[in-house]
């Protein structure tokens, strides 16, 4: 079921709120091991997805249906957030968070593309040759 661009803002809000907390509560946990510091770029990776959820559902509702995120200011703002939080918790997963949000902005990129793209017809133009 789809929800309005508000109600998607503050769900997206309070999910990265939730995340972040819990990234600071569990820390030690997060830095046990090397598969957890791993765990703890994912979990960064995740809060990059939500605030740019959050970032554009707020513009959205502001300016209107057919504003467009872009790279910049939305996705690189969202994206310092996150490697922000990832790096509070380790180096190694501030690096980690950063892969894990490249590959998530290729995927919510290409889902946009097919879910909001609209083709244009293209005309094609002939030219007589000279002889």
């Amino acid at each position: 079921m789809a929800v309005t661009s508000r109600v998607s803002f503050v769900f997206s809000s309070i999910l990265t709120v939730l995340l972040f907390s819990g990234m600071q509560m569990y820390k030690g946990w997060l830095t046990s091991s090397q598969l957890h510091i791993v765990f703890g770029g994912y979990i960064g990776s995740l809060l990059f997805i939500f605030v740019l959820t959050a970032l554009g559902n707020l513009e959205a509702s502001v300016f209107g249906k057919s504003f467009q995120a872009k790279f910049f200011p939305e996705v690189f703002i969202s994206l310092v957030v996150s490697l922000f939080a990832a790096g509070l918790v380790h180096r190694i997963a501030t690096t980690t968070c950063f892969l894990f949000s490249a590959v998530a902005l290729y995927y919510v990129n290409r889902i946009s593309q097919e879910t909001y793209c609209v083709s244009v017809p293209t005309t094609v133009i002939h030219s007589k040759k000279k002889k």
